[in-house]
């Protein structure tokens, strides 16, 4: 019986509007977890989250229930609204 099996690792890489350094230093771990908890709660297996105060770095395994742009879409969505909030 045939089987698919396959693995689609994705680099997520954004920043902030116009790169503006607006991601304070003590508030990294919070942001990293939130966004780490939002791709778990799509499904997505978070490898790593990173960066610095002006973008943010995302290394996860895309879920096969979900396309990258509806994980992008979420991803962008709410982690802009947590941090306006």
């Amino acid at each position: 019986m045939p089987q698919s099996l396959s693995q689609i690792y994705v680099h997520l890489v954004f920043s902030t509007k116009y790169r503006v350094p607006m991601i304070k230093k003590e508030d990294y771990v919070q942001i990293h977890n939130y966004l780490g908890g939002i791709l778990n709660n799509l499904g997505c297996d978070v490898i790593r989250v990173g960066g610095v105060q002006n973008h943010v770095h995302i290394l996860f395994r895309l879920s096969r229930k979900k396309t990258i742009a509806d994980v992008v879409k979420n991803v962008k969505a709410s982690s802009s609204h947590f941090i306006n909030h």
